[in-house]
């Protein structure tokens, strides 16, 4: 056998192994390749919700900085282990999610969208993902233009935010701003959000959008826990002396300090379950 003959030999038998290799590939099933996939819960909304870790600080040390003010986003991962995403498959269709915290101190739905910040969600967003948003605390600052947002505004970035998830596959779900600690009375904590706390309501009702109501489960879990309890364990009222990062205490009644960060991340949870699967959002 010459030499041309033997390179065109062993060609055949590489291009012969290659085409038997492909032909005997296992096909994955459909069921499975879901199963290996990760469904992305994106976080959007302000200081509440925020994840204060990693690089929020610019790598500055988070224990040494900010501890221990805690959104609920940063500590709702845990939440969503296999064995808690067994109670939300009318949600979630794989099995495993991670969590994406977008949320940023400060911000209102305007101040999101403007920056940016919805940008970088929407052109990560996946068929079946969900985009949780809770926004409200500085829409409704007056006192602070920077970041004010009237009702009407609140609403039109909270359809946009909804509509665009849409658009990519993505399943939304509106949260009413998380309460703060204040009013009580008689024993009672009561509401502070107003017509910032309706409106998330009426476009979940608009839109036929997934809504969790998340202002009336933390005023009634507070509620019964009672204001004394609540406002030393779970708000970021500091005695001086205690934490690295506030020397002088602090006395902050919107803020959670870790352990009322993860009752919030609870009540988002279980408001998650609650959804109604019958309804097609």
């Amino acid at each position: 056998m010459n030499k041309k003959t033997l390179l065109i030999h062993t060609l055949s038998t590489i291009l012969l192994l290659s085409t038997s290799a492909c032909n005997t590939k296992k096909e994955v099933p459909v069921e499975e390749e879901q199963k290996t996939a990760v469904t992305t819960i994106y976080l959007i909304g302000d200081s509440t919700m925020a994840d204060y870790t990693g690089d929020y600080d610019k790598g500055k040390d988070y224990m040494k900085t900010r501890f221990p003010v805690t959104g609920w986003g940063q500590v709702f991962q845990p939440f969503m282990i296999s064995d808690s995403l067994a109670a939300l498959k009318h949600l979630i269709k794989t099995d495993s999610a991670f969590v994406d915290d977008r949320a940023r101190g400060g911000r209102s739905t305007r101040t999101f969208f403007q920056e940016g910040r919805w940008r970088g969600v929407y052109q990560n967003l996946k068929q079946d993902d969900i985009v949780i948003m809770q926004f409200g605390h500085n829409d409704a600052a007056e006192d602070k233009p920077d970041r004010y947002v009237n009702i009407e505004g609140y609403k039109e970035f909270l359809r946009l935010f909804v509509n665009q998830a849409r658009e990519k596959g993505a399943t939304p779900i509106i949260l009413t701003p998380v309460a703060r600690n204040y009013p009580w009375k008689d024993g009672r904590l009561h509401d502070v959000h107003g017509e910032y706390d309706q409106a998330p309501k009426d476009v979940a009702l608009e839109l036929g959008v997934y809504l969790i109501d998340l202002n009336k489960k933390s005023r009634d879990f507070f509620t019964k826990k009672g204001e004394d309890f609540v406002s030393k364990n779970y708000f970021m009222n500091l005695p001086a002396g205690k934490y690295e990062a506030f020397p002088e205490g602090q006395n902050d009644n919107t803020h959670f300090q870790t352990a009322g960060g993860i009752e919030v991340a609870r009540l988002v949870y279980q408001g998650l379950k609650e959804i109604d699967s019958k309804l097609k959002k």
